[in-house]
């Protein structure tokens, strides 16, 4: 089952989630690619990587561009905004419920009649998902509107080559010759994801092969989820933590560290990982597949090249690969509200954390950080600032019931 996380969150799980295991069989045995028009064999465009992910322009139905994630973690095309597709009539197209982990009886709509163009490239019939309204709020955590997911399809039409270096995709007609980069490393393709096999240190004596979902539309570094059927041991030394939030309530776990994480031969110490809990998790997703998933804050370590159809990737070592694994120092989410994107808000808040401890709360809206007002801050800005250094002084400008006021917090390594 494809399960996917329905929050943004500074610790972990940053990216829309949502479990469309029905999907595989409405659109099996449905194959068509993207191809490039003419003599074309290689594009490149740029993206925009925000938190991690990334943002590509995406027209469809011949409409657009609209910012879409491209995202490896998901099979058909996902579409979040309905209103790009004018001519789209709810009533004459299959309606499914969705269901899994934070997903309970959410409408969604199948159609085979929706085409798709990135670049030069186009696909007439692309297998998609409709949702008939945005309940996720991606682009709040963003900072952006965006308008879905894109996934699988494209990946298997080319070779796919991200430059996280340089914030720039290149893909490459399926016939053409590559020059490949960097380090070969086996993966697999089950049911339209892809695995890699990584090793995971768990402690000074205890080393263990894990089976990882390559997951783009992942914010985190790693969510270790399952060992030998059971919960995945967490480090000692780990913090509570709001991992997400889903549509039935918070996804609850800690965040510890990793002592070292070795992918293709390249290693990583002190890797900042997500615990979630087990019985939640377990009861609503099949795990037996997966140790858990890897994400953006690894991957844009790297630039990678993929190839679905000869099951492997490349690996070359980008400026990132030698960056710390920081964890937010602050304790809170923020985001912007939904429609306008003009008020930041707080989210959710970690217990014991410097955010709770100062007293801030759900839905305070930030007007000002270090008395610079709130516009001049992009989310990615915000972020990072919460990551900076240990008992660094932040000064909030607060907007609560009608009042405005100061709060000073002082940052702390938490874990």
């Amino acid at each position: 089952m494809l399960a996917k996380y329905t929050c943004v969150t500074f610790l972990v799980f940053c990216k829309l989630v949502i479990c469309l295991a029905l999907l595989f069989s409405f659109f099996s045995g449905y194959a068509q690619d993207f191809m490039f028009s003419g003599n074309r064999t290689k594009q490149s465009i740029p993206f925009k990587c925000i938190k991690n992910l990334i943002v590509i322009p995406l027209f469809v139905n011949g409409k657009g561009p609209y910012d879409f994630v491209l995202d490896t973690g998901v099979g058909p095309l996902i579409i979040t905004e309905p209103a790009i597709i004018d001519s789209l009539n709810f009533s004459t197209m299959r309606k499914i419920k969705l269901s899994g982990l934070g997903v309970e009886n959410v409408d969604a709509y199948v159609s085979q009649n929706v085409s798709a163009q990135l670049g030069g490239a186009k696909i007439k019939y692309i297998p998609t998902a409709v949702l008939k309204e945005d309940l996720f709020n991606l682009s709040g955590h963003l900072g952006i509107k965006i308008f879905g997911l894109i996934g699988f399809d494209f990946f298997n039409s080319f070779v796919i080559d991200i430059r996280y270096s340089s914030n720039h995709l290149i893909f490459y007609d399926l016939k053409r010759k590559v020059k490949y980069r960097g380090s070969k490393v086996p993966i697999l393709i089950e049911r339209n994801k892809p695995y890699i096999v990584a090793e995971v240190e768990i402690d000074d004596t205890t080393k263990v092969r894990t089976r990882l979902l390559i997951d783009t539309g992942a914010s985190h570094a790693l969510s270790m989820e399952m060992l030998d059927g059971n919960a995945f041991p967490a480090p000692v030394h780990k913090i509570k933590a709001s991992l997400g939030m889903s549509l039935s309530g918070q996804i609850k776990g800690y965040v510890g560290r990793i002592g070292k994480f070795n992918l293709g031969g390249y290693v990583f110490d002190d890797v900042v990982a997500g615990f979630p809990d087990f019985e939640s998790i377990s009861s609503k997703i099949d795990l037996t597949k997966r140790n858990g998933n890897l994400g953006g804050e690894i991957l844009r370590k790297f630039d990678v090249q993929f190839n679905y159809q000869e099951s492997f990737l490349y690996l070359k070592p980008n400026a990132n690969r030698k960056k710390a694994f920081q964890h937010d120092m602050l304790g809170m989410v923020v985001y912007f509200e939904q429609n306008q994107f003009n008020r930041v808000l707080i989210g959710e808040i970690d217990e014991d954390s410097p955010a709770e401890r100062a007293g801030f709360c759900p839905q305070d809206e930030i007007i000002g950080i270090d008395f610079k007002s709130i516009n001049t801050y992009t989310l990615n800005d915000i972020n990072e600032l919460f990551k900076s250094w240990p008992n660094r002084t932040i000064i909030f400008e607060i907007y609560r019931d009608n009042r405005v006021f100061f709060k000073f917090v002082r940052l702390e390594k938490r874990i």
